[in-house]
């Protein structure tokens, strides 16, 4: 019965974190480019439908845990946007009439991208430990929750992490679901109910879409390649550290299509999940990598309970510190970050390349908008090819190894580590 329940609460787990974690900026991010308070509901509203129907299809599709989540970075980025045009103009319907626009335009890159193969390419080509050190450098600011929360918010955070830890001890694969029962008890009995305009029931609002040359420039593009860079490349990456290789074409299509669909409901964009990836790939969702499908269905539905009920939900949500709710995903990734951590060191060869990686993702950073895993993944890519230009020009002028500490040194292409050749990669499903 317990294994029958896990990917389930799973995806409960997984779909709780990814609203929580990030609804606030979704609200703030419409709210800056135009939209009012029903406007920026709906497009909440139709994101979270979005997201539940494509994360039910996608995994009932191709059996794999293939979580979608809105663009948290693309609505950092209209925060940025709309911080920097707020007095631009007085019309604020008509900007958020060609911030539509310019979602529908996203989408539209989207789909064009998903008709090319490069993307593809270029994805399968990444290393496997620079996969897992770029996973490793996402997780860990979020795994580090729950000891801040214990030291700003001991009242309600300790008794989270406690029950975690008792649970983890004596009923493993409960500990998580019985933190988040504990941080909901927590929440309604300790934290005040936070108002907010938005009512019980869903409403739609509809606005058509304008364009406009500065809303393509200034958000359409922008939101591409961020979304691109820091969501559906780490998502890519994460399933990979876990093998599984799906291709990138129906992702891309799908979610442009969607993200075209709900542009003129208020919807940003859509796109493969990078945290929550991490949720339903890793081996708490199930032990059996076929079986960790259902979290990311599982997931989906919840999403759209979510969106159903989601003045509610924000209500709920809202009246909490933020910090609390991520204390549950700090936990519940812990054993996915240990895997990555593993995954990113096993090959000497490519160990610094790895901590090059995991470094600059760890550190959060994000140049012109584009979030630390993109970046992260650079350098570590960078290094990688820059020390193996090094090694091998240092080979060329020196002479072959004559003792046994030099011929074993495993700096050659045929060395090996643990009986594995050196030019294969290690990923976590060799564990």
């Amino acid at each position: 019965m317990g294994r029958v329940l896990q990917p389930i609460l799973a995806g409960v787990v997984l779909a709780i974190v990814g609203f929580a974690s990030s609804f606030a900026v979704v609200l703030a991010g419409l709210r800056a480019v135009g939209a009012d308070q029903a406007q920026a509901a709906s497009g909440l509203l139709v994101l979270c439908l979005a997201m539940g129907a494509l994360g039910i299809g996608l995994g009932l599709r191709y059996r794999m845990p293939m979580s979608v989540a809105w663009s948290t970075p693309g609505a950092a980025l209209l925060v940025s946007v709309g911080a920097d045009g707020a007095d631009h103009s007085a019309d604020h319907g008509a900007d958020y009439r060609a911030a539509l626009g310019a979602f529908a335009v996203t989408g539209l890159l989207f789909v064009l991208a998903g008709l090319s193969d490069r993307f593809s390419r270029l994805l399968h080509a990444i290393p496997a430990p620079l996969a897992g050190a770029m996973l490793a450098g996402v997780l860990l600011p979020l795994c580090l929750a729950p000891v801040q929360a214990v030291v700003r918010f001991p009242g309600p955070a300790i008794p989270i992490v406690v029950a975690w830890a008792v649970l983890f001890r004596f009923a493993r694969r409960w500990a998580v679901p019985g933190a988040l029962l504990v941080t909901v008890a927590v929440i309604l009995l300790t934290q005040p109910r936070a108002e907010h305009g938005a009512g019980l029931w869903p409403v739609m609002t509809v606005e058509t879409p304008t364009f406009s040359v500065g809303a393509l420039v200034g958000i359409a593009i922008p939101l591409f390649i961020v979304t691109m860079a820091s969501q559906n490349v780490a998502g890519m990456s994460m399933l990979a550290t876990y093998g599984y290789h799906p291709s990138l074409r129906p992702i891309l299509t799908t979610t442009g299509l969607a993200t075209m669909a709900v542009a003129p409901f208020g919807g940003h964009a859509v796109n493969l999940a990078a945290i929550t990836t991490a949720l339903a790939a890793g081996p708490d969702a199930h032990p059996d990598r076929d079986r960790r499908w259902i979290a990311s269905v599982t997931g989906g539905v919840v999403y759209i309970v979510l969106g159903l009920s989601i003045g509610l939900t924000v209500s709920l949500i809202a009246s909490s510190p933020p910090l609390l709710i991520e204390t549950v995903a700090g936990l519940a990734l812990l054993a996915t970050l240990g895997s990555a951590i593993q995954a990113a060191v096993a090959d000497e060869g490519q160990r610094d390349a790895a901590v090059v990686t995991f470094v600059v993702t760890a550190s959060g950073i994000a140049p012109f908008g584009i979030g630390a895993a993109f970046w992260g993944l650079a350098a570590g890519l960078a290094f990688r090819a820059l020390s193996g230009r090094l090694r091998g020009g240092a080979k060329a002028a020196a002479p072959a190894p004559s003792s046994p500490d030099a011929a074993g040194s495993g700096e050659g292409p045929d060395a090996s580590e643990n009986g594995r050749p050196a030019g294969r990669t290690v990923t976590v499903a060799d564990r």
